[in-house]
């Protein structure tokens, strides 16, 4: 009788806990503050927004460049673990088509913390009367979303924790 039983095996999860720096020196704001729907309303993803007061993305952590728009205001850079975050310089800057932004890297390219992914010219987006807040987003690999905790305030490329990454392995 006792033999149908089977005993559940405890499904172990380890967490992760990804720590990411601040890209780009300025002031870290929630995604709420950001002047577009997609953006704020989180459909991109879990994140933060950081308004520049210098025009360079750096990279967060070791990585590689998922992927690298043409315009080169944005791109997805992986982290060993899997996580993938999107660095989207400005807020409809592909309609600057790639003007005062210069990258340094392409798709595929391995990157290390701190190493400077693309130049931007914040003037220029502002001439063109674009908003230059720009989003950092943790984008949705896993079947559940990985808990995002956002710190804000003044940040310095390369230095400030912007977003600790809770998920299950």
């Amino acid at each position: 009788m006792f033999s149908k039983w089977k005993s559940k095996k405890e499904e172990k999860h380890t967490q992760l806990v990804v720590e990411i720096t601040a890209p780009i020196t300025g002031m870290a704001v929630p995604l709420a503050q950001v002047p577009d729907d997609t953006f704020a309303g989180g459909h991109m993803g879990n994140g933060i927004a950081i308004q520049p007061t210098e025009g360079i993305l750096k990279a967060p952590f070791d990585g590689k460049v998922a992927h690298i728009v043409k315009s080169s205001h944005a791109l997805i850079l992986e982290h060993s673990s899997g996580l993938q975050l999107l660095l989207h310089i400005g807020i409809d800057t592909v309609s600057l088509k790639g003007n005062g932004f210069i990258s340094h890297v392409a798709s595929g390219d391995t990157v290390k913390a701190g190493q400077t992914l693309i130049e931007f010219d914040l003037e220029v987006i502002r001439a063109a009367g674009f908003d230059t807040i720009s989003p950092i987003i943790v984008t949705a690999t896993e079947e559940i979303m990985p808990e995002v905790e956002c710190h804000y305030g003044q940040v310095t490329a390369g230095e400030h924790v912007i977003l600790s990454v809770v998920s299950k392995q």
